[in-house]
Parts: structure tokens; sequence; C-alpha cells
């Protein structure tokens, strides 16, 4: 796969990533929960068929492969879902991914600390402006009642982290198969908890159509996209690439709905989003070809 075409295919992934929030707003009473069950269903059929087609029809054997890192992993998932869902029905569009946009520094944190990977003097500036950021908007959250949302998003950018570093830490490259245990598990803690609260994963079929669809052809869809691009295009610049995610996601809410954001989201988002660019674009040595092994 020629770089151009695997850079269209994660920045596709990206724009499919985006449209999530826009999507969010449109459900009407369903509670994160039962959201979380029917966005995971509708995700999981999608990434099986994918992984099956790939591996020739050894699905199941690829889920096995994942082996326990897998499973830990796709338990991490549980809280990127759902951390993720429940900030996004709690607090802005913006506030939310703007906070998601720290995975990369937590799990730069966590490798550090479980697999001892070392920490470029880079990686650790951009990690002291990330936390500026975060801490910016925390704070303005505290003004705003915003504070559970701003913390569910921080659950889910470091379920995001510990689902990266178990699958580092077993080798794994093909991440697919932990997110569809991933899919599994959140589906089990959701209907686990629904039955806790003694609600229901009954939904009207609006809202049950927009949280499949999430599931299927934003989520799904877009990590296809990206495992696909991501093949051709260099980890820095797939930071780069998907920063696209975090600057559409609250324009289209903003385009369609109104919604905007407060100073102090938009302060620290802004910071963050440079935390991200000081991570990613490192100057070259020679002229390497963009790539990655299959």
């Amino acid at each position: 796969m020629r770089y151009g075409t695997g850079a269209a295919l994660v920045m596709a992934a990206a724009l499919l990533w985006s449209l999530q929030g826009l999507a969010f707003r449109q459900i009407e009473a369903a509670d994160p929960w039962a959201i979380l069950f029917w966005r995971s269903l509708g995700m999981l059929p999608v990434l099986a068929l994918f992984i099956a087609v790939r591996g020739r029809g050894r699905l199941v054997a690829a889920i096995l492969g994942a082996g326990r890192d897998g499973v830990i992993g796709g338990l991490g998932l549980i809280f990127a879902f759902g951390g993720a869902v429940y900030a996004i029905q709690s607090t802005t569009i913006a506030n939310a991914v703007f906070l998601f946009a720290a995975s990369p520094f937590l799990t730069a944190l966590l490798a550090w600390a479980v697999l001892g990977e070392r920490v470029p003097a880079r990686t650790w500036a951009s990690i002291g402006v990330a936390a500026l950021g975060i801490a910016v908007m925390v704070w303005g959250g505290l003004d705003r009642g915003a504070l559970a949302g701003n913390l569910a998003a921080l659950s889910s950018a470091a379920g995001f982290a510990v689902f990266t570093v178990t699958l580092r830490r077993g080798g794994i490259r093909d991440p697919l198969p932990g997110v569809v245990l991933g899919g599994v598990f959140s589906m089990i803690a959701a209907a686990a908890m629904t039955g806790l609260a003694g609600g229901t994963l009954a939904v009207t079929l609006p809202d049950a159509g927009w949280s499949l669809g999430m599931g299927a052809v934003t989520l799904a869809g877009g990590m296809v996209l990206y495992t696909l691009g991501s093949r051709a295009v260099p980890a820095a610049e797939l930071t780069l690439f998907t920063m696209l995610e975090v600057m559409l996601a609250p324009f289209w809410v903003w385009l369609v709905l109104g919604e905007t954001a407060s100073r102090a989201t938009l302060a620290g988002g802004l910071v963050i989003l440079a935390a991200m660019a000081l991570s990613a674009i490192r100057p070259r040595r020679g002229a390497a070809v963009p790539g990655a092994p299959a």
C-alpha cells in the first residue's frame, strides 16, 4: 500500500470517529449503559467479519490468539468505551474529545511504569504540557457541573492506555481481536450494571438504531479503515492524522446543533492539541520510506 493511500484511510477513519458525538446527540432517552450495550452489539459483527475475511475464516483462532493480554486489554476497554459514553452524555463533545486525546500520554506513562520503556525528553515535555491542558479543563468543569463527565473522559483515556500497553506487553500486533473481546465484555458489564440499577436495556427503536449505527459504522468502520491505513503510515504521523477527529467532533455539533464549549474547554483543548503536535513532530533522519511491516 502506498503512503498516500494509507494516510487517506487513516484520515477517513478519523472523520468517521468525529461523527460519533453528533450521533450521540440524536439519542433521546437511552441511558449510558443501554447505549454501551447496543453500540458494542453493533460493533461486533463488523469487526468479526473483517477479521474472518482477512484471516481466511480463522476468526476463533484470531480471538484465542489474543491470549491473557488480549483479555486484560479487553477488560480495559470496558472503561474506555463506558467512560466515553458517560462523558459524552454528561458534558460537551469538545470537553470529552479533548480529554480523550490524553490517551497517548497516559499510554507513555503506563508503558514506562509497567514495561520499563524509555520516555524521551520530548515526550516528557509533551506530557507536562498535556497535564496543564487537562488541569485547565477539569478546573473549568468544577464551575459548570461537568466534573463527573471530565473524570469519565479521563477514565476512558486511561482504559485505552491499559488496552494499548497490555497488547504491547504480549507482543500482539493486531489489536482487533482484543477490541472484539472488549465489545463482548462491555455488553456483559452493561447488562450487569443495568440489572444492579434496576434498569432496562430495552430502548426505543430510534435510540437503538443510532446506537447500533455508531457501533457498526463510525466505531467499527473507523477501526477497520485505521487498521488498514496504519500499515503504511509511521506512528508519529498517525497521531497527527487522528487529531482530525479531535478538531472535527466539536465542529460538527456546533455546525448542526449549535453546541458550544466553554473558554476553559477551548483553552485546555488547544494546549492538549499542542502537546500532541509536540510529541508527534520529530526531525527526520535520512530519507526513510514511511511504512510498517505487514
